[in-house]
C-alpha cells in the first residue's frame, strides 16, 4: 500500500496541472448536478420494529384519513377576546383557506368551544389533517400552508403554525459557524507555519472536499432519504477532518524539504507515510460512521451515509489535490527564513519545549498516570445521569413559528398539549364501540393524563383512534415513564382476554421508542468500534498492549465527553453561555454519532504519536527515550491539529439548532481532552511505566496477522533525476 501511495504521490507531483484542473473540473460539475439535480433533504423518523411504528402501520392500514401529517393553526389576541365579531370573523377566513388547500383532509373549528380555545379566552387554534406524510408533502405544502395567515393577521391576530408539520420541516439557519471555524483555523496555521501558502492550503483543501462531498451527499438525496441536519453535521466533520488530514500530510512534507529532499520525493515519501496514516485514520473513520446502521433506524443510518462520504472525500483530497498543490508550491511552504538554508537533520528549536514536557512525564509516570485518569473520571461522572430524549419545538429560537405556536399552546392549553399520544384501538374480530369507551376511561384515569378526546372509529368499523394529552412537556421524563406506565400495564390489563389490541403511537411516542433503541443498541455498537479500533492497532504497531491501552484511553476521553454533554445540556450548567434557553435531553442520536466520529479522530492522534515512538524504538533506542522523542517530534503538530479542530466544533455552537449545538461541544471537548490529557500525559506515561513489554506481540499472532506498516519507507527505485528537477521548479 505504501509503495502504491508512494508512486501515485510522484505521479501527482509530476503532473500537477492535470491533476488540478481535473478536480476543479469535478467540483464544478458536481456543484452544478447538486444545484440542478439534487434532492430535498427529508427528514424520516421511521423507527421499525418498534410500537409507534406499528401504530403508524395500522392507521395506514385502518384509518388512512388519520395516518398522514399533522399542523396547527394557532390564533392569539392581545387584548380582547378570541370570539369578538371581527376577529372570529377574520380567523374564519383563514380556517377556510386552509380547508381549500391541496392535501388537507380536515381542519377543526378553532371557535367550536372549550377544548379549542383557551381559558382565558385569548387563545384558539384549528387542527390541520392532511392526507400524506411530511416527506411527501415537503417545504411547497408547508408555504402554502403559512400563504393562508394574511385574513387573521389583517385583523391585528397573530397567527403561528406549529405541530408536526411546521416542526419537521422547519428552516435551518446557517449561522457563523463555518466562518468562526474557518477563521480560528488561519490563526492557528499561521502560527505553526510561518508562511501563508501553507497556511492556505490545507483550508482551501479542506473547503474544496467539503463542496465535493455535500454536492455527492445532495446528488443522493434524490435517490435516499437524507435528513435534513446531515449537511449540517457534514460541514462540522468535513471541516475538521480535512484541514487535519492536510496538516498531518503539510507537517511531513515540510519536514523532508528541511532535510534536504527534493519536492517529488518528497511528495512521494510523504504519501507514502503520512497519506497512508490518512488512508488508515479515515477509513476507519469511514467504517466506524457506517456502523450507525447498526442503530436499525434509518434516519441515523442515513447521517452516516452522508458523514463517511464527507470523510471519504477528505482522504481523497488529502492524498491527491494536496499533492498536486504541494508540487506547485515547490519550497515556498516553508518560512522563507528557511527556503534557501542548508538542509539540516536536527530536530527544530521550536520542539526542544515538548522534549522536555515529554521527559518529565516519562521521569514521573505514576504521578502523572493517576492526576489525568482522576481528571477524566471526573468529567464523565454526568454520563450516568445521561437521558436520552428528543429536543423539541420548546428548544427553539423564540423567532420560529414553531417554537412561538409551540408557547402559545402550553400557556393555554397546558405543557402537555404538544406532545399527545395517539391510542390506535384495533376492536380486534367482534368489534364493540363500547370498548372506546372503556380505553377512554383507563387512560383518562391515569395521573399523567390531562385530557382525552371524543373516540373516533373508522368507516368499517374495526379500529378507534383515542387521543390523550399528557400532563407534562413531550421531553419530561415523565411523560416517557407515562408512555411506558400505558404500554406494559394499563392497556393491557385493559385489553386482558380479549382479542383487542391497543397501541401508543404519535411523534412523542416515536421519539421515545427511538430513545429506547438506541440505548439499547449503543453499548453493542461500542463494543464493536473499540473491537475494530483494537484489531487495527495490533495490526499497525505489531502489539497487545498498546491497542489495549489506546482503547482504554478512548473510552476514558469519550466518557468525559459524554459527561461533558450532559452537564451543559441536560443539567443545564453553563447553558446561557451558548444561547440554549433551557435544559434538554441528550439528543437520542447524539452520543452514537460522537462515538463514532470521535473514534475515528482520537485514531488520527494515535496514529500519529504512536508510529512516529514505534520508529524510534526500533531504531535502537530506550523505550524511554522513544517515548520522548517521538512525543516531542508530534506535539507541535498534534497540538495545532487539535487547535484547529476545536475550533471548527466550537463555531458551530453559535448555530440556533440545539443538536447541532450537542455536537459542537462534544467534539470540541472530546478533541481537546484527547490531544491534552490523553496525547500529552496518558499515552507517555504508561507507555513508560509499561516499557519493553509494550511493543510485545507473540510470534504464533504475528505470522497470522496481516502487515500494515505506517512507517515503513516504500520500495521504489529513485525517480528520474531529470524528472525530479523538472518537477521541482
Amino acid at each position: 500500500m505504501s509503495n502504491v501511495l508512494e508512486r501515485m504521490g510522484r505521479w501527482v507531483a509530476v503532473h500537477h496541472r492535470v491533476v488540478v484542473a481535473a478536480w476543479v473540473i469535478g467540483v464544478v460539475l458536481l456543484l452544478a448536478g447538486d444545484r440542478y439535480g439534487g434532492g430535498e433533504a427529508i427528514d424520516d423518523f421511521r423507527v421499525p420494529g418498534v410500537e409507534s411504528q406499528a401504530t403508524v402501520d395500522l392507521l395506514e392500514e385502518r384509518f388512512p384519513e388519520r395516518a398522514g401529517a399533522t399542523a396547527m393553526v394557532v390564533f392569539h389576541v392581545g387584548e380582547g377576546a378570541i370570539t369578538d365579531g371581527d376577529v372570529a370573523g377574520a380567523i374564519g377566513e383563514t380556517v377556510a383557506e386552509v380547508r381549500a388547500l391541496d392535501h388537507v383532509l380536515g381542519v377543526t373549528d378553532p371557535m367550536a368551544g372549550a377544548r379549542s380555545i383557551s381559558p382565558d379566552g385569548t387563545t384558539a387554534f384549528a387542527a390541520v389533517q392532511f392526507d400524506g406524510s411530511t416527506a411527501e408533502l415537503g417545504r411547497a405544502g408547508l408555504d402554502d400552508l403559512f400563504d393562508t395567515a394574511d385574513p387573521a393577521e389583517a385583523a391585528g391576530v397573530q397567527v403561528e403554525f406549529g405541530g408536526e408539520l411546521p416542526t419537521v420541516l422547519k428552516e435551518r439557519a446557517e449561522g457563523p459557524a463555518e466562518m468562526i471555524g474557518m477563521l480560528a483555523a488561519l490563526v492557528v496555521l499561521f502560527v505553526t507555519f510561518r508562511s501563508l501558502i501553507a497556511t492556505v492550503m490545507p483550508l482551501g483543501v479542506a473547503i474544496a472536499g467539503l463542496a465535493t462531498g455535500l454536492s455527492i451527499v445532495g446528488l443522493l438525496s434524490g435517490v435516499v432519504d437524507i435528513p435534513s441536519i446531515a449537511p449540517r453535521l457534514g460541514t462540522m466533520i468535513g471541516l475538521g477532518v480535512g484541514i487535519d488530514y492536510a496538516l498531518f500530510v503539510l507537517s511531513r512534507h515540510r519536514d523532508h524539504l528541511a532535510h534536504g529532499m527534493g519536492v517529488v520525493e518528497s511528495i512521494g515519501r510523504t504519501n507514502a507515510t503520512a497519506g497512508m496514516a490518512v488512508v488508515v485514520a479515515g477509513g476507519t473513520v469511514v467504517v466506524a460512521i457506517l456502523g450507525l446502521r447498526m442503530a436499525g433506524i434509518p434516519f441515523v443510518a442515513a447521517l452516516g451515509y452522508s458523514a463517511s462520504i464527507v470523510v471519504a472525500v477528505a482522504v481523497g483530497v488529502a492524498i491527491t489535490l494536496l499533492p498536486a498543490l504541494l508540487a506547485i508550491a515547490g519550497r515556498r511552504v516553508l518560512p522563507r527564513s528557511l527556503r534557501d538554508v542548508a538542509p539540516t537533520s536536527a530536530l527544530p528549536a521550536a520542539r526542544n519545549g515538548w522534549v522536555g514536557w515529554a521527559r518529565w512525564v516519562a521521569q514521573h509516570p505514576w504521578r502523572s498516570a493517576i492526576a489525568a485518569t482522576a481528571a477524566l473520571v471526573t468529567l464523565a461522572i454526568p454520563m450516568l445521569d445521561m437521558r436520552l430524549g428528543q429536543a423539541d419545538a420548546g428548544t427553539d429560537p423564540t423567532s420560529t413559528t414553531h417554537r412561538r405556536a409551540y408557547d402559545l399552546l402550553a400557556a393555554g392549553f397546558g405543557p402537555g398539549f404538544n406532545g399527545p399520544l395517539l391510542v390506535v384501538v384495533d376492536l380486534g374480530s367482534d368489534p364493540d364501540p363500547a370498548t372506546l369507551d372503556r380505553m377512554a376511561a383507563v387512560l383518562a384515569a391515569d395521573p399523567g393524563v390531562q385530557a382525552v378526546s371524543p373516540p373516533e372509529i373508522n368507516a368499517v368499523g374495526d379500529t378507534g383512534l383515542l387521543t390523550a394529552i399528557p400532563t407534562t412537556k413531550p421531553q419530561d421524563q415523565a411523560t416517557s415513564d407515562l408512555v411506558h406506565r400505558l404500554r406494559d400495564a394499563s392497556l393491557p390489563a385493559a385489553t386482558e382476554g380479549s382479542d383487542v389490541e391497543a397501541l401508543v403511537g404519535g411523534p412523542t411516542a416515536g421519539f421515545i421508542d427511538q430513545s429506547d433503541k438506541i440505548a439499547t443498541r449503543l453499548p453493542w455498537f461500542i463494543a464493536a468500534v473499540v473491537s475494530l479500533s483494537f484489531l487495527l492497532l495490533m495490526i499497525v504497531f505489531r502489539s497487545i498492549l498498546v491497542p489495549l491501552k489506546a482503547a482504554i484511553l478512548n473510552l476514558l476521553s469519550i466518557g468525559a465527553a459524554y459527561g461533558v454533554v450532559v452537564a451543559v445540556f441536560q443539567w443545564g450548567w453553563g447553558r446561557s453561555l451558548i444561547g440554549l434557553d433551557e435544559a434538554v435531553p441528550i439528543a437520542s442520536f447524539v452520543p452514537m454519532m460522537m462515538f463514532a466520529i470521535l473514534f475515528g479522530l482520537s485514531m488520527d492522534y494515535e496514529v500519529f504519536i504512536l508510529s512516529r515512538i514505534r520508529e524510534e524504538y526500533h531504531r535502537g533506542h530506550s523505550n524511554m527515550d522513544s517515548v520522548v522523542e517521538g512525543l516531542g517530534a508530534t506535539a507541535k503538530v498534534i497540538t495545532a491539529a487539535a487547535l484547529i479542530m476545536i475550533s471548527v466544533f466550537l463555531g458551530f455552537v453559535a448555530s440556533d439548532d440545539p443538536v447541532v449545538k450537542m455536537m459542537g461541544v462534544g467534539l470540541a471537548t472530546a478533541v481537546a481532552v484527547d490531544a491534552t490529557i490523553v496525547r500529552m500525559v496518558l499515552v507517555p506515561s504508561t507507555m513508560a511505566l509499561v516499557g519493553d513489554p509494550n511493543w510485545w506481540l507473540p510470534r504464533w499472532l504475528d505470522r497470522i496477522l496481516p502487515h500494515l506498516d505506517l512507517d515503513a519507507e516504500p520500495d521504489t527505485a529513485p525517480a528520474d533525476s531529470a524528472l525530479i528537477q523538472g518537477a521541482s521548479r
